[in-house]
């Protein structure tokens, strides 16, 4: 019986614990969506009821805001980030995990290594280089940062995978008459694809919140949803409803993909971390 009394309050103290964890991780979230449909004079009223509007969504889409135009162009970045970093990284890790090359360890660590780099420590080279090349301020400078980003990631992440993936499979394909690409495209990447998928969701990820180097290398046409959050600061004060407006879109796509893709992205993520 005091077995059973211990179970019942060890669920109860569990449950609650659960709840608290909800709340302070929703908690947020709920202000931040709320406030987004409320009018600037209820945004710091703590009432669960009241009166919503779109006018927030629609005063974001006017001049001089045009969050439509900075949603576009961080719509445009994350993809062709995607669609470029994850075949080179593909590629990059079936060279490390299948061919044996002098210093292959030396390399594939300084590729990781540079995922320990702070960005504000490149912050000013990029500037320079992008400056030098007049690529300041094009949605070109945002995908090449990217892209030296979420590579090196990608490519440990993918090599997990491939690693996993028996070697004799594809000998044996191969002795039938494939090519190497063709063992890569039917075999390879089939059997990889949660990683590449998961690989995949962190590139866009990266891409869609990236702030710092946005920041500093655009002003006006490539400007993206982060960095456009700051013309809310004005001389009334910040605008919460506006950013709360903006940061629904900006959490949309996420929401949207983490529901989509959920079971890949599992799989990826507990596959890549015991491989």
């Amino acid at each position: 019986m005091a077995i059973h009394h211990q179970s019942r309050l060890s669920r109860v103290v569990q449950g609650l614990l659960i709840f608290l964890v909800a709340l302070v991780i929703l908690a947020p979230i709920y202000w931040m969506v709320a406030a987004a449909f409320k009018p600037y004079s209820e945004v710091f009223q703590a009432r669960l009821l009241f009166t919503p509007t779109l006018k927030n969504f629609s005063a974001i889409m006017q001049p001089p805001y045009e969050i439509h135009k900075k949603f576009f162009n961080s719509t445009v970045v994350a993809l062709i980030t995607v669609f470029i970093a994850v075949p080179v990284a593909t590629m990059a890790a079936y060279s490390f995990s299948r061919f044996r090359i002098r210093g292959e360890k030396t390399i594939f660590m300084a590729i990781i290594s540079t995922q320990f780099i702070p960005s504000v420590i490149i912050l000013l080279p990029f500037f320079i280089l992008f400056r030098d090349l007049r690529l300041l301020d094009t949605r070109t400078a945002l995908i090449l940062v990217n892209l030296s980003f979420v590579i090196p990631y990608a490519v440990w992440m993918i090599k997990g995978f491939i690693d996993a993936i028996p070697l004799d499979t594809e000998e044996a394909a191969m002795v039938d008459g494939s090519t190497r690409l063709q063992v890569i495209r039917n075999i390879v990447i089939p059997m990889a694809a949660p990683g590449l998928i998961t690989g995949g969701i962190f590139c866009f990820i990266v891409s869609w919140n990236e702030f710092l180097l946005a920041l500093i290398v655009t002003s006006r046409e490539a400007v993206t949803l982060p960095v456009g959050l700051a013309l809310f600061n004005t001389e009334q004060g910040d605008l919460w409803q506006l950013i709360s407006a903006t940061g629904m879109l900006i959490m949309l796509p996420m929401f949207v993909l983490g529901f989509v893709i959920q079971k890949h992205f599992i799989q990826g993520s507990t596959g890549g971390a015991v491989r």
